[in-house]
C-alpha cells in the first residue's frame, strides 16, 4: 500500500488563490496518477491532498512490493522535476505491505457504497505518510522484505505510530 500527500497543503491554499491551489492539486493527482499506472498499482482514492494506492500481487505481479517502492520513489522525483508554474510540490510517501480487507463498504441501506481497503495494514500505510517529511519516503521493515530490497545506507527510524503497540522500522527515501 502507498499512501502519498502533500506536506502544509493547509498553508499552501492559504496563500494562494483558490484557482491556482486547484492546479497544484492537479499537478499532483497528475503525478501520481502516472507513477501508479506506470507500476500497476490501483487508485484506491484521491482526498483532498492525499492519493491512496493499492498493489494486488494478482495486478502488480510477485514484486508488488517493489512496485510500491517504485512508484513512491518516481512521484518524488516527478515533485523534484516539476518546473510548472506555482508552488513546489512537498510531498510525503508512506509504504507498507500487509494484508488488508479490499472490498465494498456502505452505510445505511441504500446509501453510497465505495470499494476501499480497510485494516491494521492501511492504518500503518497512512501513519507512516503523516510522519514523512516532505521528500522522504518511509518504506517499512516489512515492505524492504517482501521487496527484497536493498536499502544500502538509506536512514533507519524505528516509529512510535499513533495508536500502534510497538514500534514500525522504516527505512527512509529520498528522490
Amino acid at each position: 500500500m502507498l499512501f502519498a500527500d502533500i506536506r502544509g497543503s493547509t498553508h499552501l491554499a492559504e496563500g494562494m488563490r483558490a484557482a491556482e491551489f486547484s492546479r497544484l492539486m492537479n499537478r499532483f493527482y497528475k503525478l501520481s496518477t502516472d507513477a501508479l499506472i506506470k507500476t500497476d498499482g490501483y487508485i484506491d482514492k484521491f482526498v483532498g491532498d492525499e492519493v491512496m494506492g493499492l498493489y494486488f500481487p494478482l495486478f502488480a505481479g510477485k514484486n508488488h512490493a517493489g512496485a510500491a517502492v517504485e512508484a513512491a520513489r518516481a512521484m518524488l522525483q516527478a515533485a523534484k522535476d516539476d518546473r510548472a508554474p506555482g508552488k513546489a510540490l512537498p510531498i510525503g510517501i508512506g509504504v507498507h505491505t500487509g494484508v488488508a480487507f479490499v472490498g465494498t463498504v456502505s452505510g445505511a441501506e441504500g446509501s453510497v457504497e465505495d470499494v476501499t481497503a480497510l485494516g491494521d495494514n492501511v492504518n500503518i500505510t497512512a501513519r507512516l505518510a503523516s510522519a514523512a517529511g516532505a521528500g522522504e519516503v518511509l518504506v517499512s521493515d516489512a515492505t524492504c522484505a517482501a521487496a527484497g530490497l536493498d536499502v544500502g545506507d538509506a536512514e533507519q527510524r524505528q516509529l512510535q505510530l499513533k495508536g500502534k503497540s510497538a514500534p514500525v522500522g522504516v527505512r527512509v527515501l529520498t528522490a
